[in-house]
């Protein structure tokens, strides 16, 4: 066994945010108290709203996105009893929350706002409390080979393993819906159709109906569910079942099964026989592990945790039995049977558990694991205990690899905490916790409502080389990047120092993958790039490039997507195809002879369409005319645009659309981008292209690069005089809380009151780069300017702080067109919340 790290290196405090104290309403833990932690980094939690007037509860919802933990959006749940589960799905962009009389709730986002959300639909089990809840599989399963961390090809390290949806709709599409367990020993299933209806059935486990007290669901491979119940006394068995869900006569149908049950070991212990009377928490370690469960008894100050799993064991036969037909080879008969794989010693009284979410293979059954993964986050589970310290242990072993104490907490040897202990009553400890999807935080909500977001060393705060550190967070960098989950979490561990580091060895490995895959991840590693450097003073100007990058792509894609063929009988390629294919081949400096060679009449769009995108046709110019004039200052690297002025395919997309708006202005030309030019008669745009070229053909060989020739450096360095160069908008304000916490201090906030914190020396760096509070705003997306005080409503990226309106002032269909493009996610995948009309 390794020596858990008691201190600081192992698990640490990043902030708490707490509820403001009110003198008639105040918000108290709910109990039972539950949270829930989604793939987004969206964290779900519940509170009794007190009304000291009129002496009732409301049973609040309330979500946050933990990078603004303050902007906290609280719900009347409706739920006339108390909540005992949340539920999110696997996209993170619903919540399930039931309650005590059987109501089931379904939440979506309003408008796709992560501080806005609405309940859709529901079920019910009238006055029968809910105690298990789960969403229904969807077929979806990865598996992370930690022990291949260092392998160069993705499908090694995350394999697709081969899971049955819990329920299939023609063609094989899963089909969504919620499956409860309630007290009484029923289970309701509820099935989405895909015109909005909710199909529920309600079925009895088991013939013999028993109060069930706690549950949990599984899923297997095969598409059926498991789900384990406990009356709550340790001398009664731990139950297992079998479910089937199936749709006959467009009604669901639900079949049961009886699995092999277990007794707690620790009822079975002479020595502890009636020491623990009751179980009080009882969770498979995975949701699609259902072979796999975790048990913990309880008595009023202790508690005792252990592991079991489900295997297959041949049957022995009697003697008489083989000499009338003996057993060869694979015909001996199998059983399914519970075994013990570890306990834990007698532990403090367990107030909450949280259990990894990160889909690790453990390919070592014999619970070794190879050196360097051993201390891998994600390998362990926490439990939290009613002294408010909080161990880290391995997840099937049970072994410990970290301890946090909290405040009240009692260190070994800490005298003083005994004595608070025994003149301080109660001690405050967390009564829900939730791991996130990486392992690297650990969220609690303690027994005073407080919400505490606490980092978890990516080496479980062992001594370990920084390559491995490193290695630990590529490793779930690209996991994020591969799944589309977000890395928050994983930044609270980069410090500035490992910004570079990180950035180049993520870009190596996205280089190894094939073509496809990188097309696919093209935008998903420009925008984690772009968060990363976010976090150090010395790459900040990068931040810059990236998010033009992504704007970049996008105009391109939606620009290009305009353009259609003349005869129906499409070619092989499409316009935008053959236009790429043509402006890489003609490498002439002369815009209307590369002009002369595409067929125009592929080009040709509404007038009006054409007036409706000069905002995007603007940025581009405006943004080739700062490129090419910063090019006599390239030696400088913290100048926004300097990677620009080495990247060839950036430099071929900004030539492509620079003809694509050359034939476009001959159409309709007041669609050109507007320059402010000492001469009347000068063609701007022929200037810029001729510019443009010459620098495009220095680095468009990725390999070969060369240095611009003085004459180019001399041409770039007349344009200020030829051309007003406009200021380029660079960044939004980002007001989040990530970079505030680099310092390892603790920060302290409150729900529904914005920090007003001293920024972090990174941000200091940003004010370059973004409009200070009280100058003109400007639609990041749009390209539109909105105002010092804009009157229209706007939401913004919860993750780079880009800003939109909420409403399109559009009609016209290719800008509505780019919209849609932006409707759920930000540039950088980011979700959008709800600004206030005031936001400065």
């Amino acid at each position: 066994p390794f020596p858990p790290l008691r201190g600081p290196g192992a698990m640490d405090l990043a902030y708490v945010c707490e509820w403001e104290k009110k003198p008639k309403s105040n918000h108290c833990p709910s109990i039972p108290l539950v949270c829930a932690w989604s793939c987004r980094n969206l964290i779900a939690f519940t509170t009794d709203l007190k009304n000291e007037e009129e002496k009732d509860l409301t049973h609040m919802v309330h979500i946050i996105d933990t990078e603004h933990p303050w902007d906290v959006y609280s719900v009347n749940s409706g739920h006339a009893e108390v909540i005992t589960c949340l539920e999110w799905d696997q996209s993170g962009s619903r919540l399930l929350s039931a309650d005590a009389d059987g109501h089931i709730k379904c939440w979506s986002m309003t408008d796709h706002l992560a501080n806005s959300w609405e309940n859709t639909v529901g079920s019910l089990v009238e006055g029968d409390p809910v105690v298990a809840l789960s969403w229904l599989h969807n077929g979806v399963k990865l598996a992370l080979h930690v022990e291949k961390s260092g392998a160069s090809n993705f499908g090694e390290k995350f394999s697709r393993v081969k899971f049955s949806p819990s329920l299939t709709l023609f063609g094989g599409k899963p089909m969504e819906g919620w499956i409860a367990v309630t007290i009484s020993g029923l289970v309701t299933v509820s099935l989405l159709k895909p015109n909005g209806q909710v199909l529920t059935s309600t079925e009895s486990l088991c013939r013999l109906r028993c109060r069930v007290a706690l549950a949990d669901v599984a899923f297997t491979g095969g598409g059926n569910i498991v789900v384990a119940t406990s009356d709550g006394s340790s001398t009664s068995p731990v139950q297992f079942y079998k479910v089937c869900v199936s749709v006959v006569n467009e009604k669901c149908k639900i079949d049961t099964e009886i699995l092999p049950s277990l007794f707690m070991r620790c009822t079975t212990d002479p020595a502890r026989k009636d020491k623990y009377p009751a179980i009080t928490h009882l969770k498979f370690l995975a949701r699609d592990m259902s072979e796999q469960v975790l048990l913990c008894a309880s008595n009023q100050n202790s508690s005792i945790v252990e592991c079991w799993s489900l295997r297959k064991e041949g049957l022995p036969v009697n003697n008489i039995f083989q000499q009338i037909s003996p057993v060869v080879g694979d015909k001996q008969p199998m059983i399914l049977k519970w075994r013990i794989l570890s306990a834990t010693n007698d532990l403090d009284r367990v107030s909450a558990v949280a259990l990894p979410k990160l889909p690790i293979s453990l390919t070592n059954t014999d619970l070794k694991v190879a050196n360097d993964t051993k201390f891998f986050p994600g390998l362990g589970l926490a439990l939290a205990f009613h002294d408010g310290s909080v161990h880290i242990v391995h997840r099937l072993s049970l072994q410990m690899m970290a301890v946090f104490y909290g405040s009240s907490s009692q260190r070994p040897g800490d005298e003083q905490a005994i004595k608070r202990q025994r003149t301080a009553g109660p001690l405050v400890h967390f009564k829900a916790m939730q791991l996130s999807w990486t392992s690297l935080a650990l969220a609690g909500i303690d027994s005073h409502g407080k919400l505490s977001m606490l980092r978890i060393s990516p080496s479980m705060g062992h001594v370990l080389d920084m390559n491995m550190s490193l290695r630990h967070l590529l490793f779930l960098l690209e996991y994020c990047m591969v799944t589309g989950y977000d890395w928050w979490d994983i930044l609270l561990h980069v410090q500035p120092n490992m910004v570079q580091n990180l950035v180049e060895k993520l870009h190596e490995e996205y280089m190894r993958q094939n073509a496809a895959l990188q097309q696919v991840l093209s935008t998903r590693i420009v925008a984690m790039k772009a968060s990363l450097c976010k976090l150090s003073s010395s790459t900040i100007a990068r931040v810059c490039d990236y998010h033009a990058k992504l704007f970049l792509i996008a105009i391109s894609c939606t620009l290009k997507s305009l353009l259609r063929p003349h005869f129906l009988n499409t070619p092989d390629k499409s316009p935008g195809d053959r236009l790429t294919e043509i402006c890489s081949k003609i490498t002439d400096i002369d815009i209307d002879k590369v002009m002369i060679n595409l067929k125009t009449e592929e080009f040709v769009l509404e007038m009006t369409t054409l007036q409706s995108l000069q905002q995007l046709i603007q940025w581009v110019g405006d943004f080739v005319l700062y490129l090419l004039a910063s090019l006599p200052n390239q030696g400088s690297p913290v100048r926004p645009g300097h990677s620009f002025l080495r990247d060839g395919a950036s430099l071929g997309m900004f030539r492509e659309l620079m003809v694509v708006i050359r034939i476009w202005g001959l159409l309709k030309p007041s669609c050109l981008p507007v320059y402010t030019a000492t001469s009347d008669t000068q063609d701007s745009m022929s200037l810029l292209f001729r510019l443009l070229t010459k620098l495009w053909l220095c680095c468009r060989e990725e390999n070969h690069i060369t240095e611009p020739d003085d004459t180019l450096i001399d041409e770039c360095c007349l344009l200020p005089s030829q051309l007003l160069i406009p200021n380029i908008d660079w960044l939004p304000i980002n007001d989040g809380i990530i970079s505030k916490l680099q310092n390892k201090q603790l920060v302290r906030l409150q729900f529904g009151k914005a920090p007003g914190l001293v920024g972090h020396t990174v941000s200091s760096q940003f004010d370059a780069f973004v409009r200070a509070p009280g100058q003109p705003k400007i639609d990041h997306l749009r390209r539109l300017h909105l105002g010092a005080y804009p009157t229209e409503e706007c939401k913004s990226c919860t993750r780079c702080g880009c800003v939109t309106m909420l409403k399109s002032p559009n009609k016209v269909t290719a800008v509505k067109q780019w919209e849609q493009r932006w409707i759920k996610n930000c540039l950088c995948g980011g979700l959008w919340r709800r600004m206030p009309l005031s936001y400065s």
